[in-house]
């Protein structure tokens, strides 16, 4: 149970933080002087980029791990 729980906890740190990220490249590419397309696109994909990183370090610690 207490294993289940840090998992879930570490999710939620996880998405929390490509949370913050896309917000920090949304409004920097606002301030650019992008669209607010672009700004979004670029949010969208610094949040992608980032839960992209979390899960491939996942996968390679997870052989580590086990």
């Amino acid at each position: 149970m207490r294993r289940l729980a840090v998992v879930l906890l570490t999710f939620a740190l996880v998405v929390v933080f490509a949370l913050l990220a896309s917000a920090v490249a949304g409004a920097l590419a606002r301030l650019d002087g992008a669209t607010c397309a672009a700004a979004l696109m670029r949010a969208a994909t610094a949040f992608a980029a980032v839960l992209t990183l979390a899960a491939a370090l996942a996968g390679a610690l997870a052989q580590f791990i086990s």
